[in-house]
């Protein structure tokens, strides 16, 4: 009988490093949402994946800040949580960033935890070759690392090499999760994601900070298809007015990309109707980060 293994590796770094376009490259699917915004990531995502005879358990963390809201300070609970937990820590640094404040915080704060801890600089192919190994030299001068890949998580260069590492490298043990999963995010979290991805990547400035989505209803029809009902709180009046947009272009935009994703996500037609609520403060309120999924004692 094959010997099989299994194990999680934790994806840290700072925000806007690529862990969420990592762990979509990883997983061959859409799992965590992106934008170009930083602090896009408001809890753990698992990845689930079977690389040669291991499944690999890729924990996406929030990035890691300076925090200043309790949802800030719950998102960099659920980072770090994250990485305890796991059997191996990927650092994600952004090659073209370098060594900035934001990342040297992370790789100190690693430096005193005593973790396995492999580097992974990500965005290669955006600086030469030669400022490669000096960035690498200056890490490792900080944090002691047992490997160093090169990658790039958007084109998938160098991503091969970490997954068969991982499946080498991770503890010898039966599958934890059923070989057809790719994910354990409940389908009622994974809608509203979809529907946050798309404030991000359709609003501006302080609007998808503001702003946080709850599904309300996930139900089965009787044809097959799932009607979902998904309520946008925001913190601002105004926040309101430019999600909705003019004649409600805006909020029918924003439902019909996450609807198309999240049908082809969930392989079943998808009904999704969108709401916005103003409540001040939600960033402040245990029940909402509860319902994202975060710990509301941080």
């Amino acid at each position: 009988m094959t010997e099989t293994r299994c194990g999680f590796a934790a994806l840290v770094g700072a925000p806007n490093a690529g862990k969420s376009t990592l762990l979509n490259r990883m997983a061959g699917a859409k799992l965590s949402i992106v934008s170009p915004k930083a602090q896009t990531t408001r809890f753990r995502v698992l990845g689930i994946l079977i690389r040669h005879h291991t499944q690999i358990l890729i924990v996406d963390t929030p990035g890691i800040f300076r925090p200043r809201r309790k949802l800030d300070r719950a998102m960099v609970a659920a980072a770090w949580t994250g990485s305890d937990d796991a059997d191996v820590t990927v650092l994600l640094v952004d090659a073209k960033a370098g060594l900035d404040e934001a990342a040297t915080a992370v790789i100190d704060r690693l430096a005193q935890s005593k973790r396995r801890v492999w580097l992974a600089l990500n965005k290669t192919d955006l600086v030469t070759p030669q400022a490669l190994l000096p960035l690498t030299a200056a890490i490792a001068e900080k944090l002691p690392v047992e490997h160093v890949f090169m990658i790039s998580a958007r084109s998938g260069s160098g991503v091969d090499d970490l997954l068969d590492k991982l499946a080498e490298s991770l503890p010898v043990g039966p599958f934890l999760y059923p070989e057809d999963d790719m994910t354990d995010l409940p389908d009622r979290l994974l809608a509203a994601e979809l529907v946050r991805e798309q404030i991000f990547l359709q609003t501006h400035e302080e609007v998808p900070y503001g702003a946080t989505v709850e599904t309300e209803s996930f139900a089965e029809r009787p044809d097959g298809s799932v009607r979902v009902d998904v309520t946008i709180y925001v913190a601002r009046a105004s926040h309101k007015a430019i999600l909705i947009g003019e004649k409600g272009r805006r909020i029918r935009e924003i439902g019909q990309k996450a609807r198309l994703q999240l049908a082809r996500l969930l392989d079943r037609p998808c009904h999704l109707f969108l709401n916005v609520k103003e409540r001040a403060g939600w960033d402040e309120e245990r029940a909402r980060l509860r319902a994202l999924g975060l710990d509301d004692n941080a």
